[in-house]
């Protein structure tokens, strides 16, 4: 079992996320929070998961430094793929709507990497969930942005939210990595490099 391990080891979860943080806490692992800001600005050419094991292993950089032994750092980063583009998080209303909009009634891709730091070596794995919606009404997209205010979320939604209850028809993959982070992922990587 890993929490036995896992005692043996400080894990570093680098994110600012609250369900990142839940989902570490609902696996049973000790762990503290460290946050360093990053400008997370990616390469024009990189493509689907590029992007998303790019980002993760920038917002590793500002810790390598200082990682002891000991250490297992985890930094993770999430993107919708759609249309040939990566949908962040959105910064106004009128955004957020955009993005919903172009996700109505088609299907996503929702990727998450994760990379593990120690101060030996780095691994950075990534998954891929594919999501469809229905047809949403521009009603129920504004009710969405407007109560549950989707401005930290990458594409624009939350699943675990109403829009997700109500819109999302078809999943194929890993729902909690739509949530921000591929659980059993991690659980097996961590399983590794803690045996």
């Amino acid at each position: 079992m890993l929490h036995k391990n896992s005692s043996n080891y400080n894990i570093i979860l680098a994110s600012g996320s609250p369900r990142r943080q839940q989902f570490f806490k609902d696996l049973g692992l000790d762990f503290s929070i460290q946050l360093k800001p990053v400008e997370e600005v990616y390469p024009p050419r990189l493509r689907h998961f590029e992007i998303s094991d790019y980002l993760a292993q920038l917002k590793a950089l500002p810790f390598k430094e200082t990682l002891k032994p000991k250490d297992i750092l985890i930094t993770s980063d999430t993107i919708v793929w759609h249309n040939e583009t990566a949908l962040g998080k959105p910064k106004t209303e009128e955004e957020a709507f955009k993005m919903l909009k172009s996700l109505s009634n088609t299907t996503h891709e929702v990727i998450t990497s994760v990379c593990f730091t120690t101060h030996q070596f780095e691994k950075t794995i990534n998954t891929v969930t594919k999501v469809t919606f229905k047809t949403l009404t521009d009603q129920e997209i504004n009710h969405y942005i407007t109560t549950y205010k989707p401005f930290d979320k990458a594409g624009a939604y939350g699943i675990q939210e109403w829009i997700g209850y109500i819109g999302v028809t078809k999943l194929e993959g890993s729902y909690f990595n739509v949530m921000g982070l591929p659980t059993d992922a991690v659980y097996r990587v961590l399983n590794d490099i803690m045996s």
